[in-house]
């Protein structure tokens, strides 16, 4: 493969040499047991094959799943039987794996850049390299920085990842001297997981006792497309939906609110006044539920509108703040104040109100990433939040699980003895993604830059502020394909002296890289545990084996390549990395240390594993007798959650309650402030916040802020996710083309701005006009779809188009860099939710021009 733009006859030659499809290309196909007349049809077919387990990665549900291989050929995919999170299923996601791994376009053996000139318009000239080359020139690179005392300009990027991640991403960045690896975590969900923790002190990814639920909001969520646990949701939505009412609240018709009670079409970013007029009608219609949040002393219920309440006339049980938060806010949060700003009329809002206050404590305020990744989301966040606690649903059955449940495995030994005096200075810099600047807080786990802004580190790179990074490893993601406002990245990275890309396919990322290394495809090409993630009450750790064999030149991106690098440093005079994998890693078994890249990733996943697997160790979940048994069950998971483990004083929070009134977050930014010598409200006023004083506090409505104006730009955008995207690596696959019209409103093999027939019909247009869709950011140009499921006054696409080098499916015209419609993130303005230091790319925070071409 001597240059990334090849023709695709050539690329297909290429790929044949390299035996992509010699693997299985005289090998029978699994017998079609639909049209069998055998009655052991099943049995005739697992004599052909075996069924393999592993993860599949399409989102971070993490789904135990199995894989079909018949003669060293991956052919099906199925849900794991054995993990309890899922009920044994998968969504259709995880059959995309298949094309995914087979692709004709992946990269197949090492690469280096030959023409120094970076840019789109640039062809990187690549031509194949040794892995031995790849490592040294890395090596080099390294040397040269730790020489200039530089350290802290090499940078770890993190897209996906393992269980194994604590290696190249964390430990290893360290060991050289950086403190800046980046993850692609805040452009994901952390607004999100900002409103649970500053009322009950969990960052992370709620869980939800569907199973016994009454009611339940999905807050712009589509878990039976899109969101996390999609199997786990999907496969019991029968019941659920004949048991439970459900409201969808999002601006478009989405699978979830086609199949809900209730479809609440909210104007983009506006959720907060909605979540504010719901806890007034719980208050004021006396719905709040009183054995979780307490009661007036004197038994009559003092909470009408417009006034105040004095806050010793209640007696709160398990909830702090309750009377602080309605006089500064619910007092005045009618449903009639709320039908002006949400678009959404008062007699709706009544109805869900009172539903969802009748079925406490077994209603679910089910937050999601489509609602609070807004410029003024954490708040909206924290109102779905509260309304979970004043219906008593926290951490009680039918309700919502926000509580890390232990997966017991070994932490990654220490590294202090392998920092030397370089690595130490080179960790005492700043960071590059200004993560804890008075503008953007970040405020994870209360620690002022705590969350890593990904979004922020193009700005840095351009301005030099706090400097340029000079060195970058990156993997398993895309960043200038996958941030708002794509083209700051494309110059970011044109500016990046050196960087080298770990990916599967090459990508619009790889079109700026100077070394391209091939990795494994996580679902079948390698051995690594994954753990972290919850579902129906259980939380677990699963095994990616390697199902195949695959024909490229591939390495552990996690392991074998750090390992490599070391060596590499080694012979340079650097030895740290490599002593310290030599030196701390031992097989639990048989207590050899690792000699090798391949076995240092074998004995690392054993390591870190062997809690699980040795039952020597105490746990609470499934008994595994052995490494091998954890292989071929391939998955552990936890025993079932025991609701109320957070109650009477265990919440964690600064005043051991559920917080309305949130003396956590009023920690976390008076410390935050006086970090930067300055008040809270000069904190709110820098993060573009309307809140002064105590509503800093107390979940409220903040008007939602967009940028452009409305004269010039009078639609408002708002994007969704698409149930075949595996975390936006589907659409170099014939399948998420063919079928892409699964997602209501789309179109297969094409990419569609969605606008009601009304706006439609003012501007003059029809379906399958070509539009230009242009904001302040940029434009990009697509098809038009009169689709009745948008809001008037909204124009809604579907993310995950538009990948101009990605591969000969994912574009129209690969080698001339044409895009098959268009990427969401050129028109999205770069802005964030910056106590979170979330990025603000879902509810409507940019407004949007609509042209005909």
């Amino acid at each position: 493969m001597a240059k990334l733009k090849l023709s695709r006859r050539n690329f297909l030659k290429a790929s044949a040499v390299t035996g992509l499809f010699a693997a299985g290309a005289s090998q029978k196909g699994p017998v079609m047991n639909a049209f069998s007349t055998a009655a052991n049809a099943e049995e005739e077919n697992v004599e052909q094959g075996e069924w393999i387990p592993s993860v599949c990665q399409g989102c971070t549900a993490w789904c135990a799943v199995e894989i079909y291989r018949i003669d060293g050929r991956a052919t099906k995919v199925r849900g794991n039987p054995n993990a309890k999170a899922n009920h044994g299923h998968s969504c259709v996601r995880s059959h995309l794996g298949l094309q995914q791994v087979y692709d004709p376009d992946r990269v197949k053996q090492p690469m280096k850049r030959t023409n120094p000139n970076k840019g789109r318009d640039e062809d990187p000239e690549f031509v194949p390299i040794s892995w031995e080359e790849a490592m040294d020139t890395i090596a080099e690179k390294i040397m040269e920085l730790r020489e200039n005392d530089e350290t802290h300009k090499f940078s770890v990027w993190r897209g996906r990842y393992t269980s194994l991640n604590g290696i190249l991403y964390g430990n290893m960045p360290k060991i050289i001297g950086s403190p800046n690896n980046i993850s692609h975590s805040s452009i994901c969900a952390e607004s999100e997981k900002f409103g649970r923790y500053y009322t009950e002190r969990y960052w992370g990814y709620a869980d939800y006792d569907h199973e016994n639920t009454l009611y339940e909001i999905f807050w712009g969520g589509d878990p039976i497309s899109t969101n996390r646990q999609v199997p786990h949701t999907a496969s019991i939505w029968g019941d659920l939906k004949s048991r439970a009412t459900l409201a969808c609240i999002d601006p478009r018709l989405s699978t979830t609110a086609a199949k809900s009670d209730e479809w609440l079409p909210v104007m983009p970013g506006e959720d907060g006044a909605l979540a504010s007029a719901i806890a007034h009608v719980l208050l004021t219609e006396e719905l709040w539920h009183k054995p979780f949040v307490g009661d007036f002393t004197n038994g009559e219920n003092q909470f009408v509108a417009g006034q105040e309440v004095d806050e010793d006339d209640f007696e709160e049980i398990q909830t702090h703040g309750l009377v602080k938060w309605w006089n500064l806010v619910l007092k005045d949060a009618t449903p009639e104040w709320a039908a002006e700003r949400s678009g959404i009329p008062e007699d709706q809002i009544y109805r869900v109100a009172r539903g969802f206050g009748k079925a406490a404590p077994r209603a679910i305020s089910f937050s999601s990433p489509g609602s609070s990744m807004t410029i003024r989301g954490g708040y909206t966040a924290l109102a779905q939040a509260a309304l979970n606690g004043l219906v008593g649903s926290a951490d009680a059955e039918g309700g919502v699980i926000s509580n890390g449940i232990d997966v017991p495995t070994n932490d990654w030994p220490e590294i202090d003895d392998y920092l030397d005096d370089i690595a130490e200075a080179g960790l005492e810099r700043e960071r590059v993604d200004h993560g804890g600047r008075l503008e953007l807080p970040a405020l994870k786990d209360s620690e002022s830059g705590g969350v890593k802004p990904t979004n922020t580190v193009a700005d840095a790179m351009l301005n030099e502020d706090p400097y340029n990074l000079k060195v970058v490893m990156s993997y398993w993601n895309n960043f200038n394909f996958s941030n708002q406002g794509t083209e700051r990245w494309d110059e970011a990275l044109a500016k990046l002296p050196f960087m080298v890309h770990m990916t599967v396919n090459p990508a619009e990322q790889t079109h700026y890289a100077d070394i391209v290394l091939p990795v494994p495809h996580s679902m079948f090409e390698r051995l690594s545990p994954v753990d972290g993630s919850n579902g129906n009450l259980h939380r677990h750790l699963h095994m990616q084996n390697k199902v195949i064999e695959s024909p490229f030149d591939i390495r552990v991106d996690e392991t074998e390549i750090p390992w490599m690098l070391g060596e590499a440093l080694e012979e340079k005079g650097f030895s740290n990395l490599i002593d310290y994998f030599r030196n701390e890693f031992r097989d639990p078994e048989t207590g050899d240390a690792p000699t090798n890249a391949e076995e240092f990733n074998l004995i690392a996943t054993k390591q870190y594993t062997e809690p699980i697997w040795d039952p020597s160790f105490e746990k609470d979940g499934d008994t595994i007798n052995g490494w091998e048994e954890l292989l071929e069950v391939g998955t552990w998971n936890t025993a079932k959650y025991e609701f109320r483990q957070k109650w009477d004083g265990n919440w964690g929070t600064e005043t051991g309650q559920f917080e309305f009134y949130s003396e956590t977050l009023k920690k976390a930014l008076e410390e935050h402030a006086d970090k930067h010598d300055a008040s809270v409200d000069e904190v709110m006023e820098a993060c573009n916040l309307e809140a002064r004083g105590e509503l800093a506090y107390v979940p409220h409505y903040e008007p939602a802020m967009r940028v452009g104006d409305e004269d010039e730009y009078p639609f408002i955008f708002t994007e969704h996710r698409s149930k075949l995207n595996r975390e936006a690596r589907s659409a170099n696959t014939s399948w998420y083309q063919a079928f892409k019209d699964v997602d209501i409103g789309d179109e297969a093999w094409d990419d569609v701005a969605k606008i009601n027939p009304k706006d439609a019909d003012e501007l003059g247009i029809e379906d399958g006009d070509e539009v230009k869709l242009t904001t302040e950011t940029g434009s990009i140009t697509v098809k038009a779809k009169r689709w009745e499921g948008t809001r008037p006054g909204v124009i809604s696409k579907c993310y995950g188009q538009g990948h101009w080098a990605y591969g000969h499916i994912a574009s129209l015209d690969r080698e001339n860099q044409i895009a098959r419609g268009g990427n969401n993130n050129d028109i999205l303005a770069p802005v964030h939710e910056a106590l979170s230091g979330s990025g603000a790319r879902h509810g409507g925070q940019t407004r949007v021009r609509i042209d005909k071409v």
